[in-house]
């Protein structure tokens, strides 16, 4: 096997937008190992294409046969993997973890990409489902196919997405694990190994590794992540945990449940929450908030190999049920010690910025539209795919950044040419013309070219109108380039 040499960017030549290829790209790829250092620059080109061309087709972002053609060359060569094209990505987000000397928040989950195919087998299968019934009232079942994909979000605590820390990306050639196994045996008793839920784990010990101090890191997950395996491989790394729990485990001598032990404590704060319901209309719901220490046991058919764990439950209920939405029954389990209601509530708070990791995945699906990709086959739309998490973290993080760092300049994003451009094109408004000319002013300008309206009112701009501008941008970008060169000749 050839030695992989490390790729160090390279200039683009011709006409470019040069914020994105000389700025956030080449830092994001800077430390991408290729065994073949035309792969990286090849990985830049692309990127720097499909950030022009963001939900655009590959032959539309590439605009010519041959840069189409490398394109699809280099998604299908066996010699290029999704590791070594999120390499760079991952020590760029090491950086700013080690720059953020504050607490992270590691948000996980996992996701689908459905694909319309004919012959699902170069893909892989995701489920069955059906469209209609035949004449007895039967559903007729097809498969679906597609990709999974369980990705590991950095954050701060205010929400700014500091970059992935892990992703798996696998395909189901067959239906297995649990839901073949369980006819047959307890999936408890399944080895975890064998189970689609060891990516959990993969990734917790992957994403902690990219700390300086896993002390600071707590890893967060829905009722997916509720895995005793997950609890013990955080505390062998030395990490923390906050997952909503979905699983009854025994406690304390083992004659008795974690549910059981909860109805005996007493409500020890309340807590008020904005609630939207159906409708869209907004509410205030009240929560009662408990919480104990409790000795947890592992499952039965695996209490010789894992250890009892002493982990704190926060339950977090409305005592009624409201009218036009169902109440709100959050159970969450850690490791960390809470002593107080104010510090439960910390922890539910913390819990709620779980939702950012859906946004992330919501802009790879709306935004870059990662499932109408025609490429054939699960090795090269994983490539693929690969490419367009980098994208979307970029554009995700231009939309927090706005909300929680306003003041930051607006150097960071833009240079003097998109900055003279936005003036131009975006006229001061009264309440933005008073303001002091920062990163969040320019981000508003560039989401006003996407359709933001920017009103007083108006809630910060969200990913939708952030990738429109940036695509109008581009174009306005280009073309003023463009006129530049003729009016010089």
């Amino acid at each position: 096997m050839k030695k992989r040499r490390k790729f160090l960017g390279t200039k683009r030549e011709g006409l470019s937008t040069s914020f994105r290829s000389n700025r956030w790209i080449g830092s994001e790829l800077a430390r991408c190992e290729f065994r073949d250092t035309r792969h990286g620059k090849r990985l830049q080109r692309l990127l720097e294409q499909l950030s022009e061309k963001i939900g655009g087709s590959i032959p539309w972002a590439c605009q010519d046969w041959a840069n189409t053609k490398a394109a699809y060359r280099f998604f299908s060569n066996d010699r290029v993997s999704e590791e070594e094209i999120l390499a760079g990505h991952f020590q760029a987000t090491r950086d700013r973890l080690a720059a953020h000397g504050v607490l992270i928040l590691m948000l996980h989950d996992t996701t689908e990409f459905t694909f319309h195919r004919n012959d699902v087998a170069p893909i892989g299968i995701l489920h069955k489902s059906h469209l209609r019934k035949d004449k007895e009232g039967r559903p007729i079942h097809y498969t679906v196919c597609g990709i999974l994909m369980h990705s590991s979000l950095a954050v701060t605590t205010a929400g700014l997405p500091l970059g992935l820390a892990a992703i798996k990306f696998w395909t189901r050639d067959q239906f297995k694990g649990c839901n073949a196994l369980k006819q047959k045996i307890n999936p408890t008793r399944v080895p975890i190994e064998r189970k689609e839920s060891f990516r959990w784990l993969e990734n917790v010990k992957q994403s902690t590794a990219l700390l300086d101090d896993p002390r600071r890191c707590v890893h967060i997950g829905d009722r997916e992540s509720d895995i005793y395996e997950l609890f013990c491989t955080a505390q062998k790394v030395g990490t923390h945990f906050l997952l909503r729990t979905c699983v009854d485990r025994l406690a304390g001598d083992g004659n008795h449940t974690i549910s059981e032990e909860m109805k005996e404590v007493r409500v020890q704060g309340l807590h008020r929450i904005q609630v939207r319901d159906k409708q869209g209309e907004v509410s205030e719901a009240v929560l009662e908030i408990r919480y104990r220490r409790i000795r947890v046991l592992p499952p039965i058919g695996k209490q010789k190999q894992y250890p009892a764990l002493d982990l704190t439950v926060i339950y977090a209920q409305e005592p009624k049920v409201p009218q036009g939405r169902d109440p709100i029954d959050w159970k969450l389990i850690t490791d960390l010690p809470v002593l107080s209601s104010a510090d439960a509530i910390e922890k539910l708070g913390w819990y709620a910025v779980r939702w950012k990791i859906e946004m992330f995945h919501k802009i790879l699906k709306s935004g870059c539209h990662a499932e109408e990709s025609k490429l054939r086959t699960a090795e090269r739309l994983v490539n693929l795919l690969a490419v367009l998490c980098i994208l979307s973290w970029r554009i995700f993080w231009m939309t927090m950044i706005h909300r929680s760092a306003p003041e930051t300049p607006a150097e960071v994003v833009f240079v003097q040419l998109e900055l003279r451009l936005l003036d131009a094109l975006v006229k001061e408004t009264s309440h933005l013309g008073q303001q002091q000319k920062t990163l969040s002013t320019y981000l508003t300008k560039l989401a006003r070219l996407g359709g933001y309206l920017a009103r007083a009112s108006d809630s910060p701009p969200g990913n939708l109108v952030i990738w429109r501008g940036l695509s109008r941008l581009t174009d306005i970008e280009l073309g003023a380039m463009i006129g530049a060169r003729l009016v010089g000749n």
